[in-house]
C-alpha cells in the first residue's frame, strides 16, 4: 500500500522528443508548424463540412468525426511537449498522465473502428449505389458515430484504470514525450507480464477486426470498380477509395508497432518516432488527403473564399 501511495502522490518526468536530438531549435520548430497545419486543415474541413449543404452526406458525417479526432490528437500531446521544450522540465503530475493516456486511447480507438466503418460507408456507394440511401441513412450513420465513441471510451476506461493502477515505486522518468501505456509499464516495480499479454491480445483483436472489415470491404470494392465499363465512374470510384486507404495505411501502420509488435524490439527513439507518427503527422496529413483528392471540398473551399472576395484557381 506504501508503494500505491508513493505512486499516486509523485509526479512523472517526460524525457521528451528532442533529448537525443542534434538540431533541436529546427525539429522544434517544424513540429509547431505541422501542428498548426493540423488544426487549421482539420478545422477547416469541419467547417467546410457544416456550412456547405453538398457535403450533408453520410460520407462527410463520417469524415467530419475523422476531423474532430485529428484535431484532439496532437492538443492531447504537443501543447504539453511545447512546453516542457521551452520551459527546460517535464514533469507530468499524476492526474495529467491519466488524462493523457484516457484520452489518447480514447481517439485511437474511435477512429480504428470509425475509419472501418467508413469503408463500410464505400463498400455501399461502389457496390449497391441505389440502396446507398436506405442501407446509409442518417440514424445508421450516428450509429456509426455512435458505436466508435462508444468503443474509444470503454477501452480507455479499461487500459487507463488497470495501468495506472499498478505501483511506480521505482524511477518516474518515463523515455517518451507523453504518458503512453508501454512506456509507463516498463517503470512499474512489480510483474505486468500478464497485463501487457492481455493488452496484446486485445489489441490484435482491435486491430484485426476493424482491417478485417476494411480489407473485406475493399476487396468487394475492387471487384466492382474492375467491372465497370465507364472509365469516369472508375475513376471517380479509384480516388474516393484510394484517400481512404491512405488514411487507413498511416494510421494502422504506426498502430500495429506500436500494440503488436513485441516490445522487446522496440527501442524508446523508435517508439517516439511512431508516437509522433500517429498523433501529429497523420493527422496532419489527414485533412489534405481528403481535401487534395476530393472535387467537392475544394469546390466547398472556392465557395466559401469566394464570399470572402477572394478568388482562387483551385479548381
Amino acid at each position: 500500500m506504501r508503494h500505491v501511495n508513493e505512486s499516486v502522490s509523485s509526479d512523472f518526468i517526460l524525457v521528451g522528443l528532442f533529448s537525443q536530438s542534434g538540431p533541436r531549435q529546427l525539429l522544434f520548430s517544424l513540429v509547431a508548424a505541422m501542428f498548426i497545419m493540423g488544426l487549421l486543415g482539420n478545422t477547416t474541413l469541419l467547417f467546410l463540412i457544416r456550412m456547405d449543404s453538398r457535403l450533408h452526406t453520410p460520407m462527410y458525417l463520417l469524415l467530419s468525426q475523422l476531423s474532430l479526432l485529428d484535431v484532439g490528437f496532437p492538443l492531447v500531446t504537443i501543447p504539453k511537449m511545447a512546453s516542457d521544450f521551452l520551459q527546460g522540465e517535464g514533469s507530468i503530475s499524476f492526474g495529467g498522465c491519466a488524462a493523457q493516456i484516457f484520452f489518447l486511447t480514447l481517439m485511437g480507438v474511435a477512429e480504428g473502428v470509425l475509419l472501418a466503418l467508413m469503408s463500410y460507408d464505400r463498400y455501399v456507394a461502389v457496390c449497391h449505389p441505389l440502396q446507398y440511401p436506405v442501407l446509409m441513412r442518417h440514424q445508421v450513420c450516428l450509429l456509426m458515430v455512435g458505436t466508435s465513441w462508444i468503443a474509444g471510451v470503454l477501452n480507455a476506461c479499461i487500459q487507463t484504470s488497470i495501468t495506472l493502477h499498478f505501483p511506480y515505486c521505482a524511477s518516474h522518468i518515463v523515455d517518451h514525450f507523453f504518458c503512453e501505456v508501454p512506456a509507463l509499464l516498463k517503470l512499474s516495480c512489480v510483474d505486468t507480464s500478464a497485463y501487457e499479454l492481455a493488452l496484446s491480445t486485445s489489441g490484435v483483436l482491435i486491430l484485426i477486426l476493424p482491417l478485417s472489415l476494411i480489407a473485406t470491404s475493399y476487396g468487394h470494392v475492387l471487384g466492382a470498380v474492375l467491372r465497370m465499363h465507364s472509365e469516369e465512374a472508375r475513376n471517380k470510384a479509384f480516388t474516393t477509395c484510394s484517400s481512404h486507404i491512405t488514411v487507413v495505411g498511416l494510421f494502422y501502420g504506426a498502430a500495429v508497432f506500436i500494440y503488436m509488435v513485441p516490445s522487446s524490439y522496440h527501442s524508446p527513439y523508435q517508439d517516439n518516432v511512431v508516437s509522433l507518427f500517429y498523433s501529429l503527422i497523420t493527422p496532419t496529413l489527414n485533412p489534405l488527403i481528403y481535401s487534395l483528392r476530393n472535387r467537392e471540398v475544394r469546390m466547398a473551399l472556392i465557395k466559401v473564399l469566394s464570399r470572402a472576395g477572394i478568388r482562387s484557381k483551385l479548381c
